[in-house]
């Protein structure tokens, strides 16, 4: 049975991604948006969707809504080590490992398809194009993590915050959640903190300094960069290890 627009709409995301990375062919796109709309969850606010130590037989990939993974230390100290955005999946294979090593919690309401290994493993082998775009995806994942983890070693406050900030419109522009250089932005200061690796005392000072210099507003869970060149200057931000450009 043919897709309704309104069908097509909540798997675009995946499929805008996707593409991003690797074409897919047009067969590979109408199969996977028929495994998404079969494989619907939804989950509210603050919850575990994954939990370190979890055995994972299924690949999860987000349509709507804000997830983080992180880790917590022995003490309750958290860290968050990366943010999971519409379009994203919650590591494409993660099933072959035989645990997963993080966790991965609801930052909002998340809508998300979780589709069986079984099912998965179908599809990315009757379809090159695919699988070679979950691949990238991996791949890009992994470049984002060398990312933070240069900006919790080496960066200073101002230029960590204003690099996730850069990072996060780049990252939400592709499918299509950027309007001129304005995002949502529902998460707390708590949760940004616990993603730059500083005190929500001087998160929020980082905050003001950005706002100071004209650079970005933050208001009404919506962020806006006002200049975002010189944010990029500002937090020797490149955006290459997203490979949101094809060459040629």
């Amino acid at each position: 049975m043919p897709l309704s627009t309104s069908d097509r709409s909540l798997a675009e995301p995946v499929i805008r991604r996707l593409n991003v990375l690797r074409p897919i062919s047009a067969e590979a796109r109408q199969s996977l948006e028929y495994a998404l709309l079969e494989a619907l969850q939804r989950t509210g606010s603050g919850e575990d969707l994954i939990s370190e130590g979890d055995v994972v037989d299924s690949v999860r990939l987000v349509l709507s809504g804000w997830l983080c993974r992180y880790k917590t230390l022995e003490d309750g100290r958290r860290q968050i080590v990366n943010f999971i955005f519409p379009g994203e999946s919650c590591d494409a294979h993660a099933f072959l490992m035989p645990v997963i090593d993080h966790s991965i919690a609801t930052m909002t309401p998340v809508v998300y398809a979780e589709i069986k290994r079984t099912r998965f493993e179908s599809l990315v082998a009757n379809d090159r194009s695919l699988a070679e775009a979950f691949l990238c995806e991996t791949l890009v994942n992994a470049a984002i993590q060398r990312e933070w983890a240069i900006n919790l070693g080496r960066r200073v406050a101002l230029e960590r915050v204003a690099h996730l900030f850069c990072e996060i419109i780049e990252r939400l522009r592709p499918v299509g959640m950027v309007e001129g250089n304005s995002c949502v932005m529902p998460i707390t200061q708590t949760d940004l903190a616990d993603a730059t690796g500083l005190s929500v005392v001087h998160l929020n000072r980082t905050l003001q300094e950005l706002r100071a210099s004209g650079l970005i507003v933050l208001r009404e869970r919506t962020l806006t960069i006002n200049d975002l060149g010189a944010l990029k200057n500002a937090a020797l931000f490149s955006p290459s290890y997203l490979q949101l450009y094809r060459r040629g």
